[in-house]
């Protein structure tokens, strides 16, 4: 199955194949979530109908992904799609160990043991976490293009059962590396692991395995069976320390090797410090049997004659003679079968399942344990989430159905509850100081900036909560600093001789605020004369300018029309008006013009007209009086505004 273009989980973009082994393809693919590259290895197709081996698989990887180490490939995600199970993994740039060793043969011990450091080191960190790889080999070492060792494929190993493993295209090269143990399909643990960090070593530093043949079941043989040729026969420039190290890992009896991975990068590490140390040993197994004494008594005389009897028996029966040898062949291989799964069975430990004790109170926890017979280690630390007594976290961590060895030791974090603090006092420190204090003191910090008067710049005004009070560790302390006034200083600029529109945008984007007053003047309309605050000063910003600016006034007219005919009444066929006088005229005056002898019959008398500043408001009194006997007839009022309209009417 191709799967280059195609998008996994909704979120992989698969980029190219970059790789292909007995258990998966590899593809280089992008994460189209966190914008990154990753390396995704999806199950061939013909393991993804083993219902158990799936489970396995996710289990592990799941387990595995749990492991961060610099010296682990990460494992960022596991699922599957339908038929399609794959896992998300670090994109590692760089070549395989067993790449390295292919191009360049022997490597230089000193680089050699660097690696295997980094290898022990990440062993360290699985076996600690209960997790064992189980398939340590150079094709499962990235090394990166910084010299970096990555270890992968953690945990994955364990998912492969007896039926699946004869399956894998890769069983010749990995039973290279196998421990003896693994070999013969026994229990395997971390000190297997060690086993295969051993033939490791010894391919880097040789160029070649300790145990080569034609058939997979011959190189096994020979790991159950024969000793290897130590290394430093075949190169001699390996110190006797790192010759003693390898061999010490590759010991067929486990109680012979390492005790841990840490005992050995203690070893490794020396290695590199004093190549000519003394500080390996490697212990040997007793085989000598001591001499047994044999009494010549009556009865050894008697079993003698009947072994003679049997023997001269076989010599003329054949045929029962090889029938005898072939039962004895076979009772004597079924009771070393049966004694070695009744040792294996005896000396293996008991597998429980992980119980699931995270927000269990520790004491409750502690009972569980003890029934299950199983060992722990407690921490305790400070959480503001959980209440004291309460388990935080568990390591290994609980899944279903994942079993550990009851000799395995769960490590717990136990709640202390919140952990309290006392807020410092700060008010009168400056900004500064007062970040110091406060994060010492396991607080989190808020400034807010405000203005003050009293108070200069940069210095803790005011907080909350106040000082000495006792307050949750990772609380917020609100500090308000001081940022003096805070009103901005602005320069004064000069802007006598500019229009009115000019000089008022220049001062209020300046940030000041404008006021006109206007110099009635016969010159130089709209233009700036005066300035309130003069040129180089500076003021608060939002202060008022006022500015003396030169306007011309202009004259303006307005004709006054009376209606004499309808104030009056007037009517010719009368022959006398309303008002009961005779006479057919009146006399006018508006304001300070006057007007005599005006015929009643007018209707629109506007021969007066009146002068005004624009934008003037004037008011414009009109009188009409009897000629004869000065009597008022008529008198109104209005106020006019010079420029508004030409003509004011009065009817």
């Amino acid at each position: 199955m191709n799967l280059e273009g195609k998008i996994i989980g909704n979120r992989y973009e698969v980029i190219t194949k970059i790789g292909c082994g007995g258990m998966a393809t590899v593809y280089k693919a992008r994460d189209n979530v966190l914008n990154r590259n990753v390396a995704i290895k999806v199950l061939r197709e013909e393991f993804t109908t083993d219902e158990e081996f799936i489970k396995r698989f996710n289990i592990e990887a799941q387990a595995a992904a749990s492991l961060t180490h610099p010296n682990i490939v990460s494992i960022y995600d596991v699922g599957n799609e339908g038929d399609l199970h794959y896992i998300v993994m670090e994109l590692i740039q760089g070549k395989t160990l067993k790449e390295i060793i292919n191009e360049n043969g022997v490597l230089p011990w000193k680089w050699s043991i660097n690696i295997s450091i980094q290898i022990a080191s990440a062993l360290e960190m699985a076996h600690r976490n209960n997790i064992v790889h189980r398939d340590i080999k150079p094709h499962n070492i990235i090394i990166t293009e910084d010299g970096i060792a990555k270890v992968t494929d953690f945990g994955i190993a364990k998912a492969v059962s007896n039926s699946t493993i004869t399956a894998f295209g890769t069983t010749i090269g990995s039973v290279h590396y196998f421990s003896p143990e693994h070999a013969r399909g026994g229990y395997t643990d971390a000190k297997s692991d060690l086993y295969s960090l051993g033939v490791v070593m010894y391919e880097m530093m040789t160029g070649r395995v300790p145990f080569d043949a034609d058939t997979p079941v011959s190189i096994a043989l020979k790991h159950m069976q024969e000793e290897a040729v130590e290394p430093i026969k075949l190169n001699s420039t390996i110190p006797q320390v790192v010759n003693n190290i390898i061999m010490k890992a590759m010991q067929k009896d486990v109680n012979l090797r390492y005790s841990s991975a840490t005992e050995m990068l203690r070893d490794l590490r020396d290695a590199l410090k004093d190549p000519n140390g003394n500080f390996v040993h490697i212990e040997k197994m007793n085989n000598d049997s001591p001499t047994q004494r044999i009494d010549l008594n009556e009865n050894n005389i008697s079993n003698s004659k009947k072994k003679g009897k049997i023997r001269e028996y076989f010599a003329k029966h054949k045929v029962a003679k090889v029938f005898a040898i072939l039962l004895s062949c076979i009772l004597v291989f079924a009771i070393a079968m049966w004694g070695t799964v009744f040792f294996v069975d005896k000396n293996r430990p008991k597998q429980v399942q992980i119980p699931d004790l995270v927000n269990d109170n520790i004491e409750d926890a502690k009972k569980e344990l003890d029934s299950l017979n199983l060992k722990y280690e407690i921490t305790e630390e400070y959480n503001s989430e959980k209440e004291a007594g309460i388990i935080i976290s568990q390591e290994p961590k609980y899944q279903d159905n994942y079993e550990i060895n009851d000799t395995e030791v769960i490590k717990l974090v136990v709640s202390l509850g919140s952990e309290m603090t006392e807020v410092p006092k700060v008010v009168g420190e400056t900004k500064e100081d007062a970040e110091k204090m406060i994060s010492n003191a396991k607080l989190k910090i808020e400034f807010t900036e405000e203005k003050s008067e009293k108070v200069e710049e940069g210095i803790v005004i005011r907080q909350e909560p106040s000082a000495n009070e006792e307050v949750e560790a990772g609380s917020t302390v609100k500090v308000y600093v001081s940022i003096g006034r805070g009103i901005k200083q602005i320069e004064m600029v000069n802007v006598v001789g500019q229009d009115e529109s000019t000089a008022k945008k220049t001062l209020e984007d300046l940030g000041f605020k404008v006021k006109i007053n206007y110099n009635e003047t016969s010159s130089d309309n709209g233009k700036v004369t005066k300035q309130s605050i003069d040129e180089g000063k500076e003021v608060d910003e939002g202060t008022s300018v006022t500015l003396t600016v030169n306007k011309v006034i202009a004259t303006k007219n307005v004709t006054v029309s009376i209606n004499i005919k309808k104030i009056t009444n007037y009517n010719p066929d009368d022959g006398e008006n309303t008002t009961g006088s005779n006479n057919n005229t009146v006399n006018i005056r508006v304001n300070d013009e006057r007007r005599t002898g005006i015929s009643k019959n007018t209707s629109n008398y506007n021969n007066i007209t009146l002068s005004g500043k624009e934008g003037e408001t004037k008011e414009i009194k009109v009188v009409i009086s009897d000629p004869k006997t000065g009597e008022e007839i008529y008198s109104s009022t209005k106020n006019f505004t010079f420029g508004s309209q030409d003509t004011i009417t009065f009817e």
